[in-house]
């Protein structure tokens, strides 16, 4: 399974009705580009969020959230919420808004 096809639909259910977003395949799932950056994807059967550097710490304290480590080495600003923990859509639209506010501050590419 390269990535849950629900969640990313889900995903889609959630964050379409909030912002205009670009999908690509990118870290062997889906991502979610908003003005050229991604902001949330989906991988295996977990939610990738870019969170930032000021939201990192906190986000990792929330039950059901790990370190992102594409490649091995953590990504700081970035991390993973399990399926387990995004069990409700009022669950899954927080991780999303989480992202926009972070990616909202960025250059668009």
């Amino acid at each position: 399974m390269a990535f849950s096809e629900s969640l990313a639909q889900r995903v889609r259910d959630a964050l379409y009705p909030l912002i205009t977003a670009e999908e690509k395949k990118m870290f062997g799932g889906i991502a979610f580009m908003v003005s050229g950056n991604m902001t949330v994807g989906v991988n295996k059967d977990y939610l990738i969020v870019r969170v930032g550097l000021e939201k990192y710490e906190d986000a990792l304290r929330k039950s059901g959230v790990d370190l992102f480590k594409p490649t091995g080495k953590p990504m700081a600003g970035w991390i993973t919420v399990s399926l387990d923990s995004l069990r409700t859509d009022e669950d899954l639209k927080y991780w999303i808004e989480v992202a926009l506010e972070f990616v909202k501050t960025l250059p668009a590419k």
